[in-house]
């Protein structure tokens, strides 16, 4: 019965943790470039239920019988999918189509420079003519980061990433793409960054000016996984409750002589 407890329990916590992404997900389906995260469980460890080898088994391991040990979050990732283009006819509203990212210089509270990656490409100018995202991070060029003339009357950006000023080529915005997208991850505010083995590779993606991609979250799909998370959550907490009147019936019931 006990083992049922801890059963039970392992599932609440999994059902907890899957309703926590979810709900990141519906609260960032306005996000644009926005990548929604998706789950895997999986059986909790069964070395747990493995029985130290010793002299009475030839010093063999083996499983203590069958049993179940309940259930735990295995694998949190990241769907890439493309997500929908929304035109808005605005000069620095970047949208990617294909397999990229922008290349964002960031600079932390500490004055440490670094590249962070993103697909949300509603840029602004500042007064300097500078191009930088909602956070203030510039957005990286093949030669530095971005800077157009404040004085120009017309803008263009090619699908390659070239800018014109009036016709002139002012510079051109870097697109950058990695071989296995394990090898990124999640830093915040909507940014991306590398880990140890990243390997970069040319990118397809190409940049569509006047164009938001918006978040790939379904939000219909979203809330018919979250009612099915609510119901097990719910069988898992009522596996608790018919533990414990089992419990309670052995201890106060069984064996009482009247």
């Amino acid at each position: 019965m006990l083992r049922s407890l801890y059963t039970s329990c392992t599932g609440m916590m999994n059902e907890q943790n899957r309703l926590d992404i979810m709900s990141n997900n519906l609260a960032n389906v306005t996000t644009a470039g926005y990548k929604m995260e998706s789950t895997a469980s999986q059986s909790f460890d069964r070395v747990l239920a493995i029985k130290i080898r010793d002299a009475s088994e030839a010093f063999n391991d083996h499983f203590i019988g069958t049993m179940s040990l309940g259930v735990k979050l295995g694998e949190v990732y990241t769907d890439y999918d493309q997500g929908a283009v929304r035109k808005t006819s605005e000069t620095y509203d970047l949208a990617l189509s294909g397999k990229g990212f922008f290349a964002i210089r960031f600079v932390d509270a500490n004055g440490n420079e670094s590249e962070k990656y993103t697909r949300d490409g509603n840029f602004r100018i500042t007064q300097d003519g500078y191009v930088e995202d909602s956070f203030g991070n510039k957005l990286k060029t093949e030669s530095g980061v971005l800077q157009v003339p404040t004085d120009a009357a017309n803008i263009s950006i090619q699908r390659d990433g070239s800018v014109y000023a009036d016709g002139n080529l002012v510079d051109k915005i870097k697109i950058v793409d990695f071989e296995d997208y394990d090898y990124i991850e999640k830093y915040g505010d909507n940014l991306y960054q590398v880990v140890n083995g990243a390997t970069e590779t040319e990118p397809t993606a190409e940049v569509l000016q006047g164009y938001i991609e918006q978040s790939n979250v379904n939000p219909v799909r979203e809330m018919v996984d979250m009612i099915a998370i609510q119901r097990a959550y719910q069988a898992s907490s009522k596996g608790i409750t018919t533990a414990e009147n089992m419990m309670d019936k052995a201890i106060n019931s069984v064996g009482v002589v009247s």
